[in-house]
């Protein structure tokens, strides 16, 4: 790996597009190299998990009106759309807004954790949307994956944008241009342009996962995949970009992030804002590998501390007997899901599903209470509004502790950290205290995910909504995906038995 700094330069200096981080993304973007086997594994496995969590939201509100959408913009030799017969085809753009509504929409795929946050895999709907319309194979659609979770993760590794109030697709949507720019073999300067192009009209704000949490948190991912669908669309027409876009003096850097803060206390133009790690040339693309996925529905910050709460249930005889709970954890998990956050809809029994599960206080009641936790029923308006879980859950606070904090941001994989420590003190004044570091199913977790548990994964999710003839054909094409020839991309998609998609309001499409 190579670090890039990144500053603000005025434009009288006049930037080569060579010192540029998007030229440099670009380079990545272009350069050939194989994707190494590892590499190749984990992709095929975060295809299954994508189409696992579509499928189970397939009927939901977002991605029922996202369906409605896409099927205003059918195309001949277009891309498919997750429940549909694939011989059905669309716009690509579309088809990525359709299906990438229906992956984010359970928030239970995977999570890359650093300087920001992210959903590496949403990459995946943009990049086989553009891969099926254009004809292209398998191998193919692995290396333009391979692109779009490295250049998303390392951005990500690198330059934070929620302590600006920049909500995380910023990363993503320059990312999948990037990985659509590998899909598609398209030279550097092309690449260059698109990258700048998705991050120009993809800087939105934090409130969408702040206070009243609507679906536009399911929406926003799709709405950047589809940004960059028609930035490289763009780009290959030869248009260009605002540029430079990271380091210019008008630029995101210079105005939204930390050149904005650094303005007002001195020169914009002397600190080195960030150090961008990427792959030297030649270098495999393996940044999938230090990627996660989630094996319960809700945020990644808490996936640890279900599992913890899994653990305490079994020390507590009677839940009435609890006087308090107190959650130890990271700045993250306090300020973005906890008592830090200051949201009093994180503590109200009517609060839509979007915001329950960014509650880590409602979140480990549940979880502590049943003792498993369930996509749909543990987020039911019957199961929020129980007077036992309502009592308990307001008995929880968290708190932010520096080492959590530190193991949060740690840069040793052996140390990094997503949990806390949970502290249960009952009424007769005995403290239960327990903590865990990182989820089961994480690598470094008591049960790592692997093959068998993506495919676990998909078949429960799936079960009830999809034969299982079909549920079987899809996973032995995804499995057998490096082997899937030109145009053979749309046994990726998932499709419904006749008769069970939901039917959404009409809009104007």
């Amino acid at each position: 790996m190579q670090l890039h700094d990144v500053k603000v330069y005025p434009s009288k200096a006049l930037l080569k597009r060579e010192d540029q981080l998007a030229w440099k993304i670009a380079g990545v973007a272009a350069d050939a190299v194989a994707v190494p086997e590892d590499t190749q594994a984990m992709i095929i496995n975060r295809v299954i998990d994508n189409a696992a969590v579509a499928i189970a939201a397939i009927n939901r509100s977002a991605p029922t009106s996202a369906r409605q959408m896409a099927l205003g913009h059918a195309r001949q030799g277009g891309a498919t759309v997750f429940g549909l017969d694939p011989s059905k085809r669309f716009s690509p753009e579309w088809a990525a807004w359709a299906n990438g509504t229906a992956v984010r929409e359970l928030d239970m795929h995977d999570t890359f954790l650093a300087a920001d946050y992210s959903h590496p895999g949403d990459n995946i709907p943009p990049v086989l949307a553009v891969a099926q319309t254009m004809g292209k194979s398998g191998a193919e659609l692995l290396r333009g994956l391979a692109t779009g979770y490295e250049i998303h993760i390392d951005l990500v590794r690198a330059i934070c944008l929620h302590e600006h109030k920049v909500d995380h697709i910023a990363h993503l949507c320059p990312a999948a241009a990037a990985g659509i720019g590998t899909l598609l073999g398209l030279d550097q300067a092309t690449i260059f342009q698109a990258v700048q192009q998705a991050l120009h009209v993809s800087i939105t704000f934090r409130q969408s996962r702040k206070g009243e949490i609507s679906s536009w948190k399911a929406f926003a991912p799709a709405h950047a995949g589809k940004l960059a669908v028609e930035a490289v669309d763009r780009a290959m027409r030869g248009e260009g970009a605002p540029s430079p876009i990271y380091e210019g003096e008008d630029s995101v850097i210079a105005w939204v992030l930390a050149g904005r803060t650094h303005r007002y206390q001195g020169d914009v133009y002397e600190p080195v804002y960030y150090q961008v790690p990427l792959p030297g040339p030649g270098e495999g693309k393996r940044a999938i590998l230090d990627s996660y996925t989630k094996e319960h529905s809700a945020e990644y910050q808490s996936q640890a501390l279900i599992d913890l709460a899994f653990r305490m249930r079994e020390r507590i005889k009677d839940l009435e007997q609890v006087e308090k709970i107190l959650l130890h954890t990271s700045h993250h998990t306090h300020y973005v899901i906890g008592t830090g956050a200051n949201d009093p809809q994180k503590m109200d029994p009517k609060a839509s599903r979007e915001t329950l599960d960014h509650s880590i206080m409602y979140i480990f009641t549940v979880a502590l209470q049943d003792g498993r936790w369930h996509h749909v029923d543990s987020y039911a308006p019957e199961r929020a509004t129980r007077p036992d879980t309502v009592r308990l859950w307001h008995k929880m606070e968290t708190r932010e502790d520096p080492e959590w904090t530190r193991r949060y941001h740690s840069r040793d994989p052996n140390e990094l950290a997503f949990g806390g420590r949970v502290e249960i003190t009952l009424k007769d004044g005995t403290v239960l205290t327990d903590e865990l570091a990182v989820a089961n199913a994480h690598p470094l977790g008591a049960k790592p995910f692997g093959r068998a548990d993506y495919i676990r994964k998909f078949r429960i999710l799936t079960e009830g909504i999809i034969d299982a003839a079909e549920a079987d054909r899809f996973i032995a094409a995804a499995e057998n995906l490096a082997s899937l020839g030109a145009g053979e991309l749309d046994q990726l998609t998932v499709r419904l038995p006749d008769g069970r998609l939901a039917q959404g309001k009409p809009g104007i499409f």
